[in-house]
């Protein structure tokens, strides 16, 4: 699926502030490598239906020994394993005995203490990458884990390293020490630096699972189709705390959302948990959804955080216009998209904004290839698109009680009529402030 760096931003995969971020929601990676190869999976979608059952199937998977991972393969032992090749340490005997052992571990101290943190490290880690393997090959794997767990054995089928799996760490003499240390370093560079890349891509693999089990996220069902379509109950938005959820239905023949509501009311926080549950669809990963049923789409486009350029001169509304113009010239393919714009024409005045709006509104909703999900502030341009047929209207009421604003963020078939500016001026004290000047 295509998706481009001003969607990412909109949707908040990625954040300034990590807090914010997808990215942060989902990650309970524990190494660093694992925390960048999440980084990766998250940017990069996939193309296949095969490829997206795959990672389905490796996040379940995942999720069913999370309980029993080892806990003794972590971000410590693999740095100090990598630290190790990178050390200039003083030449020892290629066959250790105890004399030359012993008078190594005497004079050369520091460098026998390193050598033996290193190889107690290495027993913890090569011990744990061989439980995972236990773990696994109980199962019938994904592909992707077969793969993984078959190259695991043969980077661990040798001799040394089955001894040094049985070794106690804590009962090794300095002649074992200086023995597996030269192993280490000699012999098992390139098979460590490959068994540490395996296990980071396990770790974000795990890390996803471990966060869908916890937040109760389903598996989306997701189907090869000519005719785009969504449909979802229960959805939400992943990086609220108390989220409300909604239901939502797109189809070829009801392709337009129309979305109006009073700031605050939930317009964006719906655009953005549209496209997060359809851009995590298309990473293979469960989504905030009790059920999601959804057709593979081939890119996602979001108008949403639109911003100024000063340094090329660009204003608000041209940016505005060139994202616009951008996406029908995409989705004029023929292929299937999501389009989501939240707020359209904010940088112009109030009848140019209704005539463009009205303008684009018309003419993207006869592309059937696309599914649109647009908000306005514009609820009188609703009325001039009732007669098309594929257009449903969709609001967030909005209730004043006792002078305050009461948001219930609950989807309601229709238009909105609420004009709350001024009630919200009012409220923040910016009135009584002005009347005071």
């Amino acid at each position: 699926m295509q998706v481009d760096k001003i969607t990412l931003a909109d949707l908040s995969i990625f954040h300034s502030e990590e807090e914010q971020s997808v990215f942060h929601h989902l990650n309970r990676t524990q190494t660093n490598g694992g925390r960048e190869y999440l980084r990766y999976l998250l940017a990069h979608p996939l193309h296949t239906i095969s490829d997206i059952l795959d990672t389905q199937q490796t996040i379940q998977q995942l999720g069913k020994v999370s309980e029993e991972w080892p806990i003794t393969v972590t971000n410590g032992n693999i740095m100090v394993i990598e630290r190790f090749y990178e050390t200039q340490l003083n030449t020892f005997a290629r066959h250790p005995n105890r004399v030359n052992s012993l008078l190594y571990k005497i004079f050369n101290a520091p460098d026998y203490s390193l050598i033996r943190y290193t190889v107690e490290h290495a027993i913890d880690f090569i011990q744990g990458m061989q439980k995972i393997i236990d773990l696994l090959q109980e199962q019938i794997l994904s592909r992707q884990l077969s793969i993984w767990v078959t190259r695991m054995k043969m980077l661990l089928n040798k001799a040394a390293l089955q001894e040094l799996m049985q070794e106690d760490k804590k009962a090794l003499g300095p002649e074992r020490i200086l023995y597996y240390g030269g192993f280490i370093r000699d012999h098992f560079k390139n098979q460590s630096a490959e068994l540490v890349e395996i296990y980071s891509r396990l770790d974000a693999y795990m890390s996803l699972a471990r966060a869908c089990q916890e937040y109760q996220y389903s598996f989306p069902e997701i189907t090869e189709s000519k005719e785009p379509f969504i449909k979802a109950t229960g959805l939400h938005h992943m990086l609220l705390q108390t989220p409300v959820s909604y239901d939502i239905e797109l189809t070829k023949d009801r392709n337009f959302l129309f979305l109006t509501g009073a700031n605050m009311a939930g317009k964006s926080t719906f655009i953005k948990a549209v496209g997060v549950a359809v851009y995590l669809a298309h990473l293979g990963l469960a989504v905030p959804a009790q059920q999601m049923q959804l057709s593979m789409f081939d890119g996602l486009l979001s108008n949403i955080q639109v911003v100024d350029n000063i340094i090329k001169g660009e204003s608000f509304f041209f940016n505005e216009v060139q994202r616009i113009k951008n996406t029908i010239e995409k989705i004029s393919d023929g292929k299937n998209w999501l389009i989501l714009i939240d707020e359209l024409f904010k940088g112009t005045n109030q009848q140019d904004a209704v005539k463009c709006s009205i303008t684009v509104i018309e003419g993207l909703r006869k592309m059937q290839n696309a599914l649109f999900v647009l908000s306005t502030h514009l609820y009188e341009i609703g009325d001039d698109l009732r007669k098309y047929g594929n257009i449903q209207f969709h609001y967030f009421e909005t209730a004043v009680e006792d002078d305050q604003l009461v948001f219930s963020y609950q989807l309601k078939q229709g238009i909105s009529n609420d004009r709350l500016g001024y009630l919200i001026l009012k409220k923040e004290g910016v009135v009584a402030l002005l009347e005071k000047l």
